[in-house]
């Protein structure tokens, strides 16, 4: 199992190159993580929504995407409401308060699955979610050392260095844990370290001295490593410099699924910026508005941040999920699945009429994308420079990509030379368990849980 001292730390990285290294050395590797906390969902084959790094991890190990690799997934719709998903299936939205008191009623849901994956394959390797030692939740938790302690999983913590303090942080959270989940930690990893790596000792080996616990590996820091981010800790940073086509995505407040624009910011040529102020819109070559948890309250901010003023008919703008529904004329709600209002007018740039109903869309496509989205909508899909469409991962298929953007360039009138295509993900998987390979004593931790590798 991979822990970390907190979020954004890089577990669901280190797990998707160990899935990848587990599964080049001949293993079937599944990832596993109880609870996650997203609003980047990807839909497995078989229709159910999961979170995006645990469908990516099953894409490194070489496996087909399943519910049981995330059997808990909450998608945040305000500060306090998040709706949860289980298996795959969303089964309404609740505070946190009422989650905890739902949480022991799902714990055979977290262990069923996990007994699923652990029958039906060599290794599974587990990702914790935040850090282990929240001793205000520690009682409730159903991710973290629960997990670990009912698989028996050795528990490998990782720390950010980037952040700085993390030596306490790693000896923090271990002095935190009671002596049986104490006993289970096995290894520590620092990540994303800059610089000179022997400036790092003799840290590494007083840590041991303090807590008997070895540092497996020090992972330097990689700036884009070409995987989705999991949440908007590691939304991407604007990317303008030697950019001839300008891509404003508007940043909602409850933005989803925001690494449809990943591969964008990875072709020559393109910049892609993430903007919340009308006043940084300018004058881009596209407009998008993205996908959102909650349109109606999105649409709301979108007004009274003046960006609905900015956005007319002769500007070219894309809407996809809860974006193109506020891009039709009305957004209608007669059960109030989303908020209390029976109908609220959209941005009336498409003649389309969204209505919410009880049963939430997630499927695949043949031609790859997929929806997650509640509603209908009826009317055209575009009219004039205004499009929208319920696709995600619309950027994904190359041919596609390339095709829009040298539209957008024949539009300027400017040549764009995009030169080869970026590293396929395969290809990525292959890059980041090398990096981690060169830097991590792999073989003792994959020995930690008696597989040579």
């Amino acid at each position: 199992m991979i822990q970390g001292t907190a979020s954004h730390v890089g577990k669901s990285t280190l797990v998707t190159a160990l899935c990848r290294i587990a599964a080049n050395a001949g293993y079937r590797v599944a990832p596993f993580k109880a609870q996650n906390m997203s609003l980047n969902a990807a839909v497995t084959p078989d229709g159910g929504e999961i979170g995006r790094a645990q469908y990516t991890q099953a894409e490194a190990a070489g496996v087909v995407p399943t519910v049981q690799m995330n059997p808990i997934l909450l998608k945040p719709t305000d500060d306090q409401r998040s709706q949860i998903i289980v298996l795959g299936r969303a089964i309404g939205a609740e505070r946190a308060a009422e989650y905890f008191e739902r949480r022991e009623s799902l714990w055979p849901v977290v262990t069923e699955s996990l007994d699923t994956l652990r029958a039906a394959h060599d290794l599974v390797i587990i990702e914790g979610a935040g850090s282990p030692a929240e001793i205000n939740l520690a009682s409730r938790e159903i991710v973290n050392m629960r997990v670990a302690l009912r698989a028996n999983a050795p528990v490998v913590l990782v720390g950010d260095i980037e952040r700085g303090g993390v030596f306490a942080s790693l000896y923090g959270t271990v002095s935190l844990l009671n002596d049986a989940e104490r006993a289970l930690v096995r290894a520590f990893v620092i990540n994303k370290f800059r610089g000179d790596p022997t400036l790092i000792e003799p840290g590494p080996s007083m840590l041991a001295e303090r807590t008997g616990i070895p540092t497996l590996g020090v992972i330097p820091y990689v700036p884009d490593i070409g995987l989705p981010e999991e949440d908007s800790l590691g939304m991407p940073a604007h990317q303008t410099e030697g950019a001839i086509i300008d891509i404003a995505v508007v940043r909602f407040p409850h933005m989803a699924n925001f690494d449809d624009f990943d591969p964008l910011r990875r072709e020559r040529g393109v910049g892609v910026r993430f903007v919340d102020r009308v006043e940084q819109l300018g004058t881009p070559d596209l407009i998008v508005l993205p996908g959102t948890k909650t349109t109606v309250a999105d649409l709301e901010w979108l007004r009274a941040r003046g960006f609905a003023e900015a956005l007319t008919k002769d500007r070219p703008i894309l809407g996809i999920c809860g974006g193109y529904q506020m891009l039709g004329r009305e957004i209608r709600d007669p059960l109030h699945v989303e908020s209390s209002r029976d109908c609220v007018a959209g941005l009336g740039l498409l003649p389309v009429v969204t209505t919410f109903d009880a049963v939430k869309t997630t499927k695949r496509l043949p031609g790859g994308g997929y929806e997650i989205h509640n509603g209908i909508s009826e009317g055209p899909l575009a009219e004039g420079c205004i499009a929208g469409t319920y696709v995600h991962g619309l950027f994904d298929d190359p041919d596609r990509r390339r095709g829009i953007l040298r539209q957008i360039a024949e539009q300027k009138g400017i040549a764009l030379d995009l030169g080869p295509l970026p590293p396929t993900r395969d290809h990525v998987f292959d890059a980041l368990a090398e990096h981690v390979s060169r830097h991590c004593d792999v073989t003792a931790m994959f020995r930690l849980a008696g597989i040579e590798c």
